[in-house]
Formats: C-alpha cells, sequence, structure tokens
C-alpha cells in the first residue's frame, strides 16, 4: 500500500511538471510569435531610420545613376536619392546589383529600394510598391552612326544581331518583335558591345542615348534611330512600403520649390521631367 502511494504521488508530480513545463513551452511559444509579428510590422520607415541609411540599388546608367572623376555616384536619379534620405534623416548608400535580380534584391532587403530610371512596367508595378511617374522615356536603336539611314523603321532591324540590358525594357520590346539579343549586365555595357562591332545594335533608355551618344559624347561614332515605345520611371521599394508615399510628398515639395527642375537641369533631362502634384 505504502508503495502504491508512493508511485501516485511520483505520478502526479511528474504530470504536474509536465502540464507547468507545457504551459511554458506555450507562453514561451507566444512570445516568440509576439516577436516575430513585431518584426514583421515594422514599417520600411522605421526600419530605414533605424539603421541610418536608405540602400539604393542601381546600374551605371549616365544621366541617372553614374560616378564622377572623384568615384561619388552623381546624375538625377542619384542626387534625388541623395536629398530623399537627408528629409528621412538618414544617408543614402549606393549598391550596384543585377537587374534581372532587382525584386528579388527588394525583397532580401540587400538594398531597399531601385532608384534608376526604372521603367513602370506591369511586372515592376506588380511586385513593387512603386512612386508616381518623375520622368518620361523611350526604348531606341542605337547604331553605327555611318548605318543609321538604313536602320529607320522597325522593318528594317530583322538580321541585326542586338544586345541589351538584361530584364530590361529594352529586352522585353525587342522580345515583342520576335528579335534575339545577348543580354548584358548594363545599358552601358549595351552601347560598348556596339561600339566593338561584337553587336550590330542595341536597345536603351532614350534618356541614356542623349546623352551618351552622338556628338561630344563618348560614343560620337553611334546614334539612336528608331523609337520602339513610350514609357515612364518610377521609384521601387517593397510591396507595403510607406516609403513609396513618402518619396511622392517628396517629389511633390521638391517639384513646388524647384528644385527637381534645377536638378533635371543640371543633368539636362528637364524635357522629361512630369509635373508632380
Amino acid at each position: 500500500m505504502k508503495k502504491l502511494t508512493a508511485l501516485m504521488l511520483t505520478l502526479m508530480m511528474v504530470l504536474s511538471l509536465a502540464a507547468c513545463g507545457s504551459d511554458n513551452a506555450g507562453a514561451d511559444s507566444d512570445a516568440g510569435s509576439d516577436s516575430k509579428t513585431e518584426a514583421s510590422d515594422e514599417s520600411d520607415m522605421a526600419y530605414v531610420k533605424g539603421k541610418g541609411t536608405l540602400v539604393v540599388g542601381i546600374t551605371d546608367f549616365e544621366p541617372m545613376d553614374f560616378k564622377d572623376d572623384s568615384g561619388e555616384w552623381v546624375g538625377f536619379d542619384a542626387d534625388m536619392a541623395k536629398a530623399f534620405a537627408e528629409s528621412l534623416g538618414v544617408k543614402a548608400e549606393f549598391v550596384e546589383i543585377d537587374w534581372d535580380n532587382k525584386i528579388m534584391e527588394l525583397d532580401g532587403k540587400t538594398i531597399d529600394c531601385v532608384w534608376n530610371g526604372m521603367t513602370l512596367t506591369d511586372e515592376v508595378t506588380s511586385s513593387m510598391e512603386c512612386s508616381n511617374a518623375y520622368c518620361n522615356n523611350a526604348q531606341v536603336v542605337i547604331v553605327p552612326t555611318n548605318k543609321a539611314d538604313k536602320y529607320q523603321d522597325t522593318g528594317s532591324l530583322s538580321g541585326l544581331s542586338f544586345a541589351a540590358e538584361a530584364g530590361s525594357a529594352g529586352e522585353a520590346e525587342l522580345k515583342k518583335l520576335n528579335i534575339e539579343c545577348t543580354p548584358v549586365k548594363a545599358q552601358s555595357d549595351a552601347l560598348m558591345e556596339v561600339a566593338a562591332g561584337t553587336s550590330d545594335a542595341a536597345v536603351i533608355d532614350s534618356l541614356m542615348a542623349a546623352a551618351m551618344v552622338g556628338e561630344g559624347t563618348g560614343y560620337e561614332d553611334l546614334t539612336y534611330t528608331v523609337g520602339l515605345n513610350s514609357e515612364e520611371y518610377g521609384v521601387g521599394f517593397r510591396k507595403g512600403s510607406d516609403l513609396a508615399a513618402s518619396l511622392n510628398d517628396f517629389f511633390a515639395s521638391s517639384y513646388a520649390d524647384g528644385s527637381l527642375a534645377e536638378c533635371a537641369e543640371k543633368y539636362s533631362v528637364q524635357a522629361a521631367l512630369i509635373e508632380q502634384k
């Protein structure tokens, strides 16, 4: 009888401890869940301000983002990104990205935004929280100047070997025409392909073409001919980010006080500027 009583007492103690353990585990689980919820609920604005930097994903793309003689990133987009970051009380940090992986870079938080003359395509607007459009643009065909007369419409482009930035609007326009192309890392690389003669032609943004090809540029023997579309630029943030609305407000105030136009004139893109309200 004593042994049975002792066994019953032991069993009751084990069950009691198990129950306590279960309660504690539940409490720990709830705490962990609450912590995860708090982390996921943190706004992008709070995240950026907390770390003190706005990490901007870019490619080498004059006149929007390029390095000056001192190695500093400058350009219409770069300068406005710095000004926006300053308005948030943080610093802008620029990171060169593989353009084809821009959405993955954003979602993985290796960058906080894509600010690089980005065309507002359906893919972009469905995958990112985008700002209002701020610049007009088009995709144009680049060819050697001495051959430009031969290529003045889309029907004349078949048979040419093309280079275009991987994942770009230019590459997409060529696909619509059923024209294959060599994908390159950046639009500047596409220009190099044509200049070197390894590709017959390239498709790049009209704003870049105006700054980088023709008389007085580094590619005097190249010119642009056929326009393939019309499009608009925007800035992309993570889906649901509150930074997009903040940037829209910043654009509107910068347009109103003239600083947006002043920056656009500095890089000769004022004709492409879209009114901000």
